[in-house]
């Protein structure tokens, strides 16, 4: 399994396994009466607000703000900050946030990097050498690559910023209003959903698994378990650590949380267990506004975030699927899902090569979206047969586990959020009553020093969660994602070309079988191997599946990692909003 696959599900594969369904005899789901049969419902409609997310008591909060006179934006600060809460095993403010929002006043697209850096007082010469002490230390073989949990993989967490950033341009209420949601369920309890019960219990017992590499657990025990056990689905779960946190930072603003009583309480944590994050890399953080990149296809404008994320590996992907015709090749037919995977192929390699800090390095992005670099990378395609083994191109350098939100107001902005703490519930370390686990997104540098993506001090690493957002005629047509690492651009390019391609509503697109491909090089350091591994859902038709094998594809059934779709598609003929859920997760679309 790919390294940077690892994400929400992967803490939870280390102890168990998903299970599809709990047979009750020979009884089966009902039948639907419109739409399409296997779809699992009918899209949301509503004309004033909407909000999806994986949380219904988040998507009912967030409503709650719009109807309270905020934005979208305000909507989905609330909603984040709620799912911090209620979902710990996937985000929370110890993690990283992208966005992209589209604000009706000027008619713009804003993109904001809210990802954070590396210690500064920590080089590669360091960190290697503290990376070989901790395998050795956990009595494990030494390996080229930072562990997954403990110290060493965490990076200064830019959620709050990003709040922040955001509410200061486009929120209309007190954050003290969209937190407040928040605040009250940690304090009060809220019971636990069904897919989060069977993470959170996956994930703690990760950690045990791990502790040797975990440089303090006791305070993560003290989080997240109730009574000594992890909470059971409709369990009441409180976090009054995190809800006297989030009161802080309603009260005293983003720099109560980088440089004040909460930044002081981290630095003292993280010395007291060894760690290399210290107040100053707190108090240094900013996030950044970024200009969004795109391409058009079939008649869509497809936006996503510039690196040092990996949105520009789905413009990639469209741009070489242009070339094909995948409208008459048919949806789920081997023709096309072969087109999609040997792009998928290419693109991951140019993305494990080139994909990185662009304060550190320089990434070619306009010639790896360039029509002739995708035809000279289509070139390589073979629909027959999948090519043994792909490199990465050489564009011609002239000129130099997460979750998924969107929301939408009654004045038409729209917003396509995503937050992660990166693998599941983040490292393992909960600071001294803060009530919050830090992300170990720091995981995904290289150790290799001639790599794009090798660790720096003050360096944000490769990133994983993408929002994305699709205009139409100059008007916005769609703000969606889909997480679950590197799922996230493979699913992005299967949703769209449902939607654009194959005629699919933004319900259906979702409920739509996936395919995961896995065995690509990857931007933490390690080679591919070769044609790789596809999963497979079981919508797809067993003799497509059989072809496949036939043309050379390893096919194996799904294990559950197939990412976490919300959208919101705009309607501007009869001004509706069109709201999609994920069936693989707990939440729900609502408007009003």
């Amino acid at each position: 399994m790919s390294l940077v696959a690892r994400y929400a599900g992967v803490a939870l594969a280390m102890a168990t396994t998903l299970t599809a369904t709990t047979a009750f005899g020979e009884l089966g789901r009902g039948d639907r009466y419109s739409g399409a049969a296997w779809a699992t419902r009918s899209p949301v409609l509503a004309q004033h607000g909407m909000v999806a997310t994986e949380q219904p008591l988040a998507s009912e909060l967030a409503i709650g703000i719009l109807k309270k006179g905020g934005s979208a934006v305000d909507a989905a600060i609330a909603a984040n900050a709620a799912i911090g809460l209620m979902q710990p095993v996937l985000n929370g403010i110890g993690g990283d946030l992208f966005a992209i929002v589209w604000d009706p006043k000027t008619k713009s697209l804003y993109g904001y990097n809210g990802s954070g850096r590396s210690p500064m007082g920590r080089d590669l010469a360091k960190l290697t050498s503290e990376v070989t002490a901790a395998w050795a230390k956990a009595g494990e073989p030494i390996k080229p690559h930072i562990p997954p949990v403990g110290s060493l993989p965490v990076t200064v967490p830019g959620t709050v910023d990003a709040w922040f950033a955001l509410h200061d341009r486009f929120g209309k209420l007190p954050i003290a209003d969209d937190l407040a949601p928040a605040i009250s369920y940690a304090n009060n309890g809220f019971p636990v959903t069904q897919l989060i019960a069977h993470y959170w219990k996956g994930n703690l017992a990760a950690f045990e698994k791990s502790k040797a590499l975990i440089e303090e657990l006791d305070n993560a025990r003290a989080t997240y378990l109730v009574n000594g056990h992890t909470p059971a689905e409709g369990e009441i779960f409180r976090n009054p650590d995190l809800a006297h946190t989030l009161a802080q930072i309603a009260k005293g603003g983003r720099d109560v949380f980088y440089k004040g009583a909460i930044a002081h309480t981290i630095d003292a944590y993280f010395k007291r267990i060894g760690g290399d994050l210290r107040y100053a890399d707190f108090a240094a953080h900013r996030g950044e506004w970024v200009q969004p990149l795109s391409v058009n296809y079939h008649g869509y404008d497809v936006y996503e975030l510039p690196p040092n994320g990996q949105g520009a590996a789905v413009l990639q992907m469209l741009q070489i699927l242009k070339g094909f015709d995948l409208k008459k090749m048919g949806a789920g037919s081997a023709d096309t899902l072969t087109a999609m995977l040997e792009a998928k192929r290419l693109v991951y390699e140019d993305l494990a090569k080139w994909y990185a800090d662009p304060a550190f390095v320089k990434v070619p992005i306009k010639q790896l979206l360039s029509d002739s670099y995708a035809a000279e990378r289509r070139r390589l395609i073979d629909l027959h047969h999948a090519n043994r083994e792909f490199g990465p191109g050489e564009p011609k350098l002239n000129d130099g586990d997460t979750i998924y939100l969107t929301a939408a107001d009654k004045d038409g902005m729209m917003v396509s959020l995503i937050q992660s703490n990166y693998r599941g519930m983040g490292s393992g370390l909960v600071a001294d009553h803060l009530g919050f686990m830090f992300q170990d997104r720091g995981e995904l540098y290289s150790l290799d020093a001639k790599a794009a993506n090798v660790y720096a001090s003050g360096k944000r690493p490769f990133h994983t969660i993408i929002p994305a957002f699709v205009m139409r005629d100059g008007q916005p047509f769609m703000s969606f994602g889909l997480m679950g690492g590197d799922m996230q651009p493979q699913g992005h390019v299967q949703v769209l070309t449902d939607i654009i391609d194959f005629g699919m509503g933004v319900q259906e697109a979702g409920d739509a079988a996936r395919w995961r491909h896995f065995g690509g090089s990857e931007p933490t350091g390690e080679p591919s191997t070769g044609i790789g591994t596809v999963e497979m859902e079981s919508g797809f038709d067993p003799a497509v599946k059989a072809e496949l094998a036939r043309r050379g594809y390893k096919i194996t059934a799904g294990s559950g990692n197939f990412g976490g779709y919300q959208a919101i598609m705009w309607d501007p003929k009869n001004r509706v909003y069109w709201g999609a859920s994920e069936m693989r997760k707990d939440g729900e679309a609502i408007g009003y």
